[in-house]
């Protein structure tokens, strides 16, 4: 058995739907299935109860899940001691902005159970460097957000998360039950400093050159509204400060989460937390 089929397997068992293990793993549904069936004929039984209600684990299914878990725990522990033995029993971890975001917390319990003697170190950044030190060399893998130049980089996408406009509560435009950017347009915008990258900047600045405060923190960006009555983005799902409000903005692409890292570094602790990484902001 490979340990790769044995992955397949354990998230269709988890998930219970081909369907989702597929997307869970990024891959299609048919070579998922053919991999099942693969194992099913090595071990010489069923391990899926297929009906029209659903699918199941059978007794055999069960057992193997138990085991591959277990498997699949030990490879991973390999890893971790050979990555010790190589020098690289920390990692660093470049997170954007203030690290509230539940996926965040989720990936830290996750991570922590499949490497807890490995040490992980935090490096937050501001909203000015979207690699969260990647290029400079401070983290082995940032959390973060797209757009930006990713050369070098490889990414992964963990999540999409819809945006709105910042708004003073008693903005007139706060009423409304969305916004366009053009409802926008002659507003001033918090806005990042000059030298930030381009890509993240545009995006952020609702795709146009804008005038208004300069802003480096989450933070910043929510007092140059409340004392200024500039707008500005931020996550739709992001609890305002008291006196600001978040409206949609129906034409915006929402904002993508990433993972991202060097590209050729072969740390087998960045390939595990990626794993777990995708799973955790999925949820």
């Amino acid at each position: 058995m490979e340990l790769r089929t044995l992955r397949y397997f354990v998230a269709v068992a988890e998930e219970l739907h081909f369907g989702r293990a597929a997307s869970r793993l990024h891959m299609s549904q048919p070579p998922l299935s053919r991999a099942i069936k693969q194992l099913e004929t090595e071990t010489g039984a069923a391990l899926f109860d297929r009906s029209s209600a659903g699918v199941s684990l059978t007794p055999v299914g069960a057992v193997l899940l138990d085991e591959a878990r277990a498997l699949l725990d030990h490879a991973e522990q390999v890893r971790t001691r050979l990555a010790r033995a190589a020098g690289a029993a920390t990692l660093t971890v470049g997170l954007l902005g203030d690290g509230t975001d539940p996926g965040t917390t989720r990936l830290a319990r996750a991570y922590r159970r499949r490497h807890p003697r490995v040490e992980v170190r935090i490096r937050e950044t501001d909203l000015t460097d979207p690699t969260c030190g990647l290029r400079a060399g401070l983290v082995d893998i940032a959390v973060t957000r797209a757009p930006f130049d990713t050369a070098g980089l490889i990414t992964q996408e963990l999540r999409a998360d819809p945006v709105g406009a910042l708004l003073r509560a008693d903005d007139p435009l706060a009423r409304r039950d969305s916004l366009d950017l053009a409802d926008l347009a002659d507003r001033r915008w918090f806005r990042f400093p000059e030298g930030t990258d381009a890509r993240w900047q545009s995006y952020w600045h609702g795709r146009e050159p804008r005038e208004g405060p300069v802003v480096r923190a989450v933070q910043e960006c929510q007092q140059a509204v409340l004392w200024n009555g500039t707008v500005g983005m931020t996550l739709l799902d992001h609890e305002p400060a008291a006196g600001l409000t978040v409206v949609p903005l129906a034409d915006m692409p929402p904002s993508r989460v990433l993972a991202a890292w060097n590209k050729g570094d072969t740390n087998p602790l960045i390939r595990s937390f990626v794993q777990v990484a995708t799973a955790a902001y999925q949820r």
